[in-house]
C-alpha cells in the first residue's frame, strides 16, 4: 500500500499502463515538455521518449482525431483535455466517429479521453464544466468519474484496456485534496460498476465524483442527528450501474440524487426516471434532485460558493427526506 493524492493515483495507472504496453501513448497541450498543466504527465517525455508523450497544437479537433487514427491501427492513446471544458471542441469526431465504429463496422476505438473537471477552485466558466450530460446520450461511449484515488488508478487502467472510447473526468478539486492508501500493484476498478461508500437505511444519496465527499461529509453529519445515510458512488456515468441505484432506493425508500453538473438535462433526472420506473413500489417519498442552478459556473469565488451543492445544503435536503 502506499499513501497516493488523486493526482498520483491517476499519472501511476498511465505509467504503469505505458510501461507494460507498448501500444498505450499520450497526445495533448503541453503534456509533453511542461508535464501538463496541473503535471500530471511531469517526467513522461524523459521516461518514454518523444515518440509516446506527444506535444500537439491547440487543436481538440484534432488532437481526438488523431487519437482515433491511431486507434484504428491498433495504438492506445491517451487524449489530454487540457481542461476538460475544451471536449466541446471535438465533439463531433467523438460522438460521430469514436462512439459510432464498433456498430458501424465491428471495429473498436480504444482511445481514453481525459481531462480535469468541475469547479470549487474559481476556474470561472470555461474551466469548471461538468460535461457529462452531453454524452451520456451517446451510445458507444463510456464516462466515467472517479471520486477516489484507489478509484481513480483503478478506473484509469481500466479505461485504458477497454476496447471502446472512454471519457474520464478527473475532478480537479481532488487532484492534490485527497489522499488514501492505494494497493500496490495492478488496481483495475470494473466500468459500470457502482460502490457502497457508506451503508445506511434511512435515506440514500446517489452521487459521483467531488460530489461523493460533500455526500459523506453531510451523511456524518445527519448521523449526529439519528439519520442513518446511505451514500451510493456510482463511480460510472456510462453504462450506469442501475441495479444498485435500484438496491439502494429498496433499501431506504427515499433518495437524493446529487452531482455538479447543472440541473436541467443533468444524470440526476436519468436516475431519478430509472428509480420511478424500476423501484416506484419501495418509494417512501419523491425522489429529490440537488444540482447547481442552470447558469454557467460564476468566477466570484462567493458566487461559486452559493452555486455548488455543499454539505450544509445537501444536509438540509436529507432531513427533508426523513421528516416526509
Amino acid at each position: 500500500m502506499a499513501v497516493l493524492t488523486y493526482l498520483e493515483a491517476i499519472r501511476l495507472a498511465m505509467l504503469e499502463e505505458m510501461e507494460r504496453d507498448p501500444r498505450v501513448f499520450i497526445l495533448g497541450e503541453d503534456v509533453a515538455a511542461y508535464g501538463g498543466a496541473f503535471r500530471v504527465t511531469a517526467g513522461f517525455l524523459e521516461k518514454f521518449g518523444e515518440t509516446r508523450v506527444i506535444d500537439t497544437p491547440i487543436s481538440e479537433s484534432a488532437i481526438v482525431g488523431a487519437a482515433i487514427g491511431a486507434a484504428l491501427m491498433g495504438m492506445r492513446p491517451i487524449a489530454e483535455m487540457q481542461f476538460i471544458d475544451f471536449i466541446s471542441c471535438a465533439f463531433d469526431p467523438l460522438v460521430n466517429y469514436a462512439a459510432k465504429s464498433r456498430f458501424r463496422w465491428g471495429g473498436g476505438v480504444s482511445i481514453v479521453v481525459r481531462g480535469p473537471s468541475g469547479g470549487g477552485v474559481h476556474g470561472g466558466p470555461f474551466h469548471s464544466q461538468n460535461p457529462e450530460a452531453y454524452f451520456m446520450n451517446v451510445p458507444g461511449l463510456k464516462i466515467v468519474a472517479p471520486g477516489t484515488p484507489t478509484d481513480a488508478k483503478g478506473l484509469m487502467t481500466a479505461a485504458i484496456r477497454d476496447p471502446d472510447p472512454v471519457i474520464y473526468l478527473e475532478h480537479k478539486f481532488l487532484y492534490r485534496r485527497i489522499k488514501e492508501d492505494v494497493p500496490d500493484g495492478e488496481v483495475v476498478v470494473p466500468i459500470g460498476k457502482a460502490r457502497l461508500a457508506r451503508p445506511g437505511t434511512d435515506v440514500s444519496i446517489v452521487t459521483y465524483a467531488a460530489m461523493l465527499h460533500v455526500a459523506l461529509e453531510a451523511a456524518e453529519s445527519a448521523a449526529r442527528d439519528g439519520i442513518d445515510v446511505e451514500v451510493l458512488d456510482l463511480r460510472t456515468l456510462l453504462p450506469l450501474d442501475e441495479e444498485a441505484v435500484i438496491a439502494t432506493a429498496a433499501k431506504t425508500g427515499k433518495v437524493l440524487v446529487l452531482h455538479e453538473a447543472t440541473r436541467t438535462g443533468g444524470p440526476g433526472g436519468e436516475i431519478a426516471a430509472v428509480i420511478a420506473e424500476r423501484a416506484f413500489e419501495y418509494l417512501d417519498a419523491p425522489v429529490v434532485r440537488m444540482a447547481p442552478p442552470d447558469t454557467p459556473v460564476p468566477y466570484s469565488p462567493p458566487l461559486e460558493e452559493y452555486f455548488l451543492p455543499n454539505a450544509e445544503k445537501v444536509g438540509n435536503a436529507i432531513r427533508a427526506l426523513y421528516d416526509y
